[in-house]
């Protein structure tokens, strides 16, 4: 599986304005609501649930919100380039990148390998520098798809 087979050019949202975490999650929930057949609230709810087992932010300035969502029919994944927020990261910097996976409830494997391809190509300095300076939806996905090929 490769992050350009669940994140589509239309799930890229930059420079997003967002004034804390809650702010961040709410966006993505209203966002993604479309997309998941369900209601805003039921997204935030389970994002929220589980940022309260532990942070998702990684480090780096980059989090990876995640749910499990009944109903949800496939993987959906939102990347959003906001206003450095606090996350409560784990090396305590301010979160600007963001990548959201939402997955079916009873979704086993592909979950896992989401949240891994995802969590490798943020572990590269240069690809989340390219991610910072991108202008646009399509210059991050051919970014994305030139980490995905290179995997």
């Amino acid at each position: 599986m490769k992050i350009t087979d669940i994140l589509r050019s239309t799930d890229v949202f930059l420079d997003v304005s967002a004034s804390s975490k809650k702010q961040v999650l709410e966006k993505i929930a209203s966002h993604a609501a479309p997309h998941a057949n369900c209601e805003d609230q039921t997204i935030f709810d389970a994002l929220i649930e589980r940022e309260r087992l532990g942070t998702t932010g990684v480090g780096k300035g980059v989090a990876i919100p995640h749910a499990r969502l009944a109903g949800l029919a496939d993987l959906f994944c939102t990347f959003l380039r906001i206003e450095p927020v606090d996350f409560e990261a784990i090396d305590g910097k301010p979160v600007d990148l963001i990548f959201c996976l939402l997955v079916p409830e009873e979704s086993g494997a592909d979950h896992l390998k989401a949240l891994s391809h995802i969590s490798k190509l943020l572990r590269d300095e240069e690809t989340i520098t390219r991610l910072r300076k991108a202008k646009d939806a399509n210059e991050i996905m051919n970014i994305i798809s030139q980490a995905d090929s290179e995997d």
